[in-house]
């Protein structure tokens, strides 16, 4: 697998090498390399564990890293941990539901519910047994609001993330939010999921590509901020839309902001309105294939009516889905290697991809 240099100064920088979306050796290492140490977003914990619910079976980015896995809720705490039998690898819980133990239905192997091994039948002859490796290891969960988040082998602290959310969005009343899921979508983008997250790291294309948000916010004032492991773009008000009203203690204080869009490493993106939270997951199918999860909470109906939203996010989700495609045609062409970037209105888009080479080159 080729290995990939992102210059660190933007003026001199290439986009990265084409091959990145074309070659299936590195497709397969970046399942590994990039995502498994990723956290990635699982959902609404209130929802998941809802009614009787305590234990709720997922599968993390099911149809690429495909990890089976479980929340275990009790005593106001929930846990992760691997959703297998540790003695054949059998589907240990099946369907959500309210559990005093997990049995495996193959063997008869019992758990509680903090993962420990209580029974096996049959196993009073072996030796040395139970193992340490004979319970549920502990998978890596983090929290932020109403969001749930795994990872397999983590490379960073979540709480660097969470960190730089709450710098900008800890204002806002999270407990008065109400789950929308009238509104939540699917959209399955027939391209490659890189190219989906730098189309959205990116406002340069706004006025070319999105006229009704392009009328919502001054592109002229727009910003892009890089943290570690994020990247925060900022939409102000052109003098009539709605905005924000921020607290004295903001970094924005006294400014007119109508949107905040963050994105997280490395597939996960906030949209902020007035009225509330959209949350982007973009989920890779296979190299050509990406399904994107737009996902709401509401705070305010009246705003959100006032700003169309829903109208707004379709009608920019289908243009960006537009230009994504054609540029997917584009980077396979024999003729494509690399191009430049725009060192005023490209920065997320340099960050992304300098964290996907480095990723992709650690050993």
């Amino acid at each position: 697998m080729a290995s990939f240099k992102i210059n660190e100064d933007i003026r001199y920088a290439e986009t990265i090498d084409g091959s990145f979306y074309r070659d299936p050796a590195v497709w397969e290492a970046t399942k590994e390399k990039i995502f498994a140490k990723a956290w990635n977003y699982i959902g609404d914990g209130k929802e998941m564990l809802s009614g009787n619910n305590n234990v709720f079976p997922f599968t993390l980015l099911e149809k690429y890293l495909d990890e089976p896995l479980m929340l275990v809720g009790q005593n106001d705490e929930i846990k992760c941990y691997p959703n297998i039998c540790t003695h054949r690898g059998f589907k240990l819980v099946q369907n959500p539901g309210q559990y005093k133990k997990m049995t495996c239905a193959y063997h008869g192997r019992r758990f509680n519910l903090e993962g420990q091994m209580e029974h096996m039948p049959e196993f009073k002859e072996v030796e040395n047994f139970p193992r340490p490796c004979d319970h549920l290891s502990e998978v890596p969960l983090a929290e932020w609001k109403n969001c749930l988040f795994s990872s397999v082998h983590p490379s960073i602290d979540f709480q660097t993330i969470a960190e730089t959310f709450d710098k900008y969005l800890g204002f806002l009343p999270f407990n008065e939010f109400r789950t929308a899921t009238e509104y939540n979508e699917d959209y399955i983008v027939n391209a490659h999921w890189s190219l989906y997250l730098e189309n959205y790291l990116e406002g340069f294309h706004i006025p070319f590509v999105h006229n009704s948000l392009n009328s919502l916010i001054d592109y002229g004032k727009y910003t892009t901020e890089v943290f570690d492991h994020v990247v925060l773009q900022t939409g102000f008000s052109d003098g009539g839309a709605v905005k924000f009203d921020l607290p004295v203690d903001h970094p924005y204080a006294g400014q007119e902001v109508t949107a905040f869009y963050f994105w997280a490493w490395p597939n996960f993106m906030i949209n902020c309105y007035p009225w509330g939270i959209q949350y982007n997951v973009v989920k890779p199918i296979t190299p050509e294939r990406t399904r994107v999860k737009f996902i709401y909470y509401v705070w305010d109906q009246e705003i959100f009516d006032l700003m169309e939203a829903t109208k707004l996010a379709e009608k920019t989700e289908r243009e960006d889905e537009f230009v994504v495609e054609e540029v997917h045609k584009g980077i396979h062409s024999r003729f494509y290697k690399a191009g430049r970037f725009s060192a005023k209105r490209e920065k997320g888009v340099h960050y992304f991809q300098s964290l996907v080479a480095k990723y992709l080159n650690d050993e």
